[in-house]
């Protein structure tokens, strides 16, 4: 008999023996938990997993905030005199609007998405106007930044602005990579800057400060794309810096939202009331919350529970648990932006995929942050999260914008086709099951020559 040392697949260690032919050949093979990264790791790699992302992270982002904004509404409403279910309702109807858009914009060509762009930016400019007009324009908390179209239906005309602007920018960002300007610093800014200043100071004509950081994040993000300098970054930060501090210190009320960072006691005037009831209603919230419907700070505590603290109420109902899946849906979703835009050979799509990540993962951390304490209540709500129509049907387009540029990459038009053909021959085998062998031959010799 040959020795163990000499037979195939099996190795001799020093004082331990021969190791079994199955031991040795798992050698170098990735097992237990290095195994499942691995495969988690290559399922992120795969052509179509970006376009499932998206849809599952804003499907499941959309109902667990129905569920939320029908919870934290119901004192609110009877509280104003109306039904209980009167938020959930109107929000459950901007949702079926917006998923219309986002069906719509999912198989919109892209061509048209960028004919979409000017016409759009017209339009939004056209209602940022007449917010401004006496007499038309409608003042809600403060600012004047809503359009009244009838009855209880109104809109805000600066949620359409960042839709438009993602457009237009992208647009005309593609179209200067195209002709080899954009290593020009002139054509980097000109004329998206002043373009976005236009906007910005008919956002701010009517109060709206957070939309305006949204906005100045949209600059930030399409310049950063377009492969700005960081010097540039140095000097436009720095004027939009200044701007900022000015618009904080001659208004009272932002600069007593920004005293109000990383407050969690009431101070002595009763400032501070909205942020540190936020504060308690996480911290009251637990690990697992003290269950869905139970909250105790919507009882009149905590202002805007529905809207721009809806966060908070999901901290206090559901608990760490429940906010640390809100936040691993939204990392989920930029995570697929960033990839779509990184991946793409389409300076358009990269360009627009990066400005829609861009607003809808600054528009999450300004609302986050604002709830948690760490920057000043701006006012925005928590992107289809949060109630309010206004906001969730221009962010459910930009959404459904992700996913047709998720389709359009050149292998997950391959991974679609070929999962529709084998879809097919799925079907084509099962209407033959139960005929004779004889029979099935012959009409796949006939599909055959119908095919030649």
């Amino acid at each position: 008999m040959a020795d163990a040392a000499e037979r195939p697949g099996t190795r001799q260690r020093p004082g331990v023996g021969t190791t079994s032919v199955a031991v040795f050949r798992s050698r170098g093979r990735l097992t237990g938990p290095a195994a499942a990264l691995r495969r988690f790791q290559r399922g992120l790699e795969r052509p179509l997993t970006p376009y499932y992302l998206i849809l599952g992270s804003a499907a499941l982002i959309l109902v667990l905030g129905l569920v939320m904004v029908f919870s934290a509404s119901q004192i609110e409403a009877r509280s104003d005199g109306l039904p209980f279910a009167y938020f959930f309702d109107k929000q459950l109807t901007s949702v079926c609007i917006g998923a219309v858009l986002m069906y719509v914009a999912a198989r919109l060509p892209v061509k048209l998405h960028r004919a979409l762009a000017y016409p759009l930016l017209l339009a939004v400019i056209g209602l940022l106007l007449l917010v401004a007009v006496p007499g038309v324009g409608t003042s809600v908390n403060g600012n004047q930044n809503w359009l009244r179209l009838g009855g209880p239906i109104q809109i805000q005309p600066s949620e359409f602005a960042k839709l438009a602007l993602v457009l237009w920018g992208a647009d005309l960002m593609a179209r200067k990579a195209q002709l080899k300007m954009l290593d020009q610093w002139k054509h980097l800014l000109i004329p998206l800057v002043p373009m976005g200043v236009l906007l910005l100071t008919l956002v701010l004509a009517g109060g709206d400060m957070g939309t305006a950081m949204i906005i100045c994040a949209l600059l930030f993000g399409l310049l950063w794309i377009s492969g700005a300098p960081v010097r540039m970054f140095a000097a436009v930060g720095g004027v939009a810096a200044a701007i900022g501090t000015l618009l904080i210190a001659f208004v009272p009320h932002r600069l007593n939202r920004l005293s109000c960072i990383g407050v969690t006691t009431l101070p002595s005037d009763g400032s501070c009331w909205q942020g540190v009831h936020g504060i308690q209603a996480l911290a009251g919230g637990g690990l697992f919350g003290r269950g869905l419907g139970a909250s105790v700070e919507k009882w009149g505590q905590l202002p805007e529970p529905h809207t721009d603290f809806i966060f908070a109420v999901t901290g206090e109902e559901l608990g760490l648990a429940g906010t640390l899946s809100v936040l691993a849906l939204f990392a989920a979703l930029g995570y697929a932006g960033i990839r779509v835009a990184g991946r793409t050979q389409d300076p358009f799509i990269r360009y627009a995929a990066a400005g829609a990540t861009t607003w809808i993962m600054a528009q999450s951390m300004i609302n986050i942050g604002a709830v948690l304490g760490l920057l000043p209540i701006a006012g925005v709500p928590l992107p289809m999260f949060s109630y309010g129509g206004s906001a969730l049907l221009p962010t459910m387009f930009a959404v459904g914008m992700l996913l047709c540029f998720a389709r359009s990459e050149p292998g997950a038009k391959a991974a679609l086709a070929a999962r529709r053909k084998k879809t097919r021959n799925k079907q084509d085998r099962g209407g033959l099951v139960g005929l004779p062998g004889r029979t099935i031959a012959r009409l796949g010799k006939a599909r055959q020559r119908r095919e030649r």
